[in-house]
């Protein structure tokens, strides 16, 4: 099983869950390829993330930056982004500009999408849940009774797509800036901020509030995930 799946890593085959993992009946390996095809994409991404946070550190360390056009328009142009304000703001955008823990992203891809088995995942790349407020996206097939807000599921052209825009909407949206602020106080006294320190500022993530936190730390717990935030 695992030579398969780091062979389809290899080859970059993973625009989409391969059909062969749904056909593993096998509760426990199953979920071991879901970690097996996600971590890797999950760590990807936050290399790039990781890459253009020492970018805007280099910047920022540069005393003549703002002399430099090329600078200035990339700054402007990551400040958009990240929804920053004042382009000179460095503890904002190092606030923004960071990883996400790994078990954290593991615990909510696995709830948000039932270990990839949802319809949503199947028939959109989505596995995080994401809403878009167009007729463009996938129509769910039962709506929230308390909101009263037309949406759809969002399409995703593959998998990571997915998780860049999972990682995008915790890094610059304001629903989550206790956890970017945690994060931020963590890295700042060089402590290993984890994804059971991170699931304590998901409460606005889900409609279930207190409940979902709970998920996500059992979750976390429950498949011994916090090794992967090291």
């Amino acid at each position: 099983m695992k030579k398969l799946i780091s062979l389809a890593l290899a080859l970059n085959l993973y625009g989409a869950f391969p059909s062969w993992y749904y056909k593993i009946k096998d509760t426990k390996q199953q979920k071991e390829a879901f970690v097996e095809i996600m971590l890797p994409l999950i760590q990807t991404e936050n290399k790039k993330i990781a890459h253009l946070r020492k970018l805007i550190i280099d910047i920022f360390n540069d005393p003549y930056y703002l002399m430099n056009p090329k600078k200035i328009a990339f700054l402007s142009k990551i400040a958009k982004i990240y929804k920053i304000k004042n382009i000179t703001d460095k503890e904002e955008f190092l606030k923004k500009i960071n990883t996400i823990p790994p078990s954290l992203a593991l615990a909510q891809a696995a709830i948000e999408s039932g270990w990839g088995k949802s319809r949503f995942v199947k028939e959109a790349n989505n596995i995080f849940g994401h809403w878009e407020y167009s007729n463009k996206g996938l129509a769910p097939k039962s709506k929230y009774k308390d909101i009263d807000i037309n949406y759809s599921i969002k399409i995703f052209p593959s998998l990571e797509a997915s998780i860049a825009a999972y990682m995008r909407n915790l890094n610059r949206n304001p629903a989550y800036k206790k956890f970017r602020e945690l994060r931020y106080r963590y890295t700042k006294n060089k402590r290993r901020f984890t994804g059971l320190e991170a699931a304590d500022t998901m409460i606005n993530y889900s409609q279930q509030k207190e409940e979902y936190i709970k998920l996500l730390k059992n979750m976390i717990k429950s498949n011994r995930w916090q090794k992967y935030d090291k």
